[in-house]
């Protein structure tokens, strides 16, 4: 009786904000004409480029949640937050909002659902407009607000990031890389969104300014309750913002769990090398331990697991044998071969 009453709970829990499932994203480009022309003379066809950006990669957000992505560059951060705000569509696998089918996601992110915090504030504000129409054209357009309000709540939304309201008759270069960078929160605020994709915010950003940021971002979160993908290769500031944590490898997903648990129990040997480079107080000069060698290229991946070439556990089934995902505690799993046997110690 209980297991039935169990299920029945079970069935009645909303679904996540968002819903990735199996998510591939693969980039092609044809041969160029002399290797068309090279082909030729050889007699065979000539083969055009693949880029292996996302491959395989399934993860959940609940509301109000905010989930940390870790990975080196070009491991395909940025390229699953396009795919999850509708700049871009998986070649494979569905992304899910709210239960809805995936061209219900798509329109809602192009209704402002789904926002985007871009790493360079410079690059992605139009230099040709003042403030005031960075912030206020897409909420006007979208029918959120009356044209005649637009310059009302382009201020209050200037005072909610910390800027001073005549800032909305500036042009972003007149700004700070800071300044620049709380101007592009306040235009995403504006459109209402439920989820924020912050694609490394504060990496173009001095220390003493990244601080400034990140306590913004804390603010707002505790003000709005904002669920939010929090991109970032620094691991000290994924572990301030972040609730749970997800590690990429070369397009893949390796680990993801609670903060505090993935930091403190590491369980696959990429996380770990990683942590283990993170500056902490009181390890002494040169113990720093960084992962060996170098990121593969995403044109060609290694067979197997993609991180098997600089894996110091690694075994002959790794080379062959992409590793299934297993969940080795509550909300803790992992993509490693080490753990058909035993954890790592």
């Amino acid at each position: 009786m209980s297991s039935v009453n169990a299920v029945n709970t079970t069935s009645l829990l909303p679904p996540p904000l968002l819903d990735v499932r199996q998510v591939v994203r693969r980039f092609s480009r044809p041969p160029s004409l002399w290797a068309r022309a090279r082909g030729l003379l050889l007699g065979r066809r000539a083969q055009g480029q693949v880029v292996h950006a996302v491959d395989g990669v399934s993860l959940q957000i609940q509301p109000g949640e905010v989930v940390g992505l870790v990975g080196e560059s070009g491991c395909g951060k940025s390229t699953l937050a396009r795919l999850i705000c509708g700049l871009d569509r998986p070649t494979e696998g569905s992304i899910v909002w709210q239960g809805r089918s995936a061209r219900a996601t798509a329109a809602h992110a192009a209704s402002g659902g789904v926002q985007m915090v871009f790493q360079n504030p410079m690059a992605s504000l139009n230099p040709r407009l003042r403030v005031l129409d960075l912030i206020g054209e897409a909420p006007v357009v979208h029918g959120l607000w009356a044209r005649d309000e637009q310059a009302a709540r382009v201020a209050a939304l200037l005072d909610q990031v910390g800027l001073q309201a005549d800032a909305a008759q500036r042009w972003p270069h007149e700004f700070s890389g800071g300044q620049r960078q709380r101007i592009g929160i306040a235009r995403a605020l504006a459109m209402q969104p439920e989820l924020l994709l912050c694609d490394e915010p504060v990496a173009a950003l001095d220390v003493s300014v990244q601080s400034q940021v990140l306590n913004l971002f804390m603010d707002l979160r505790r003000q709005l309750g904002l669920a939010s993908l929090f991109i970032s290769h620094d691991l000290a500031v994924v572990r301030h913002v972040s609730d749970r944590v997800v590690i990429m490898y070369l397009g893949r997903m390796v680990e993801s769990g609670p903060v505090q648990e993935v930091f403190e129990r590491p369980q696959h040997p990429y996380t770990k090398g990683l942590l283990m480079a993170l500056p902490q107080v009181g390890k002494r000069q040169g113990a720093y331990t960084p992962v060996m060698g170098e990121i593969p290229s995403p044109l060609a991946p290694p067979p197997g697991c993609h991180f098997h070439p600089r894996c110091p556990h690694a075994m002959p089934v790794c080379r062959q044998q992409t590793p299934a995902w297993r969940e080795l505690q509550p909300g803790h799993g992992a993509a490693c071969h080490l753990h058909q046997t035993t954890d790592i110690q």
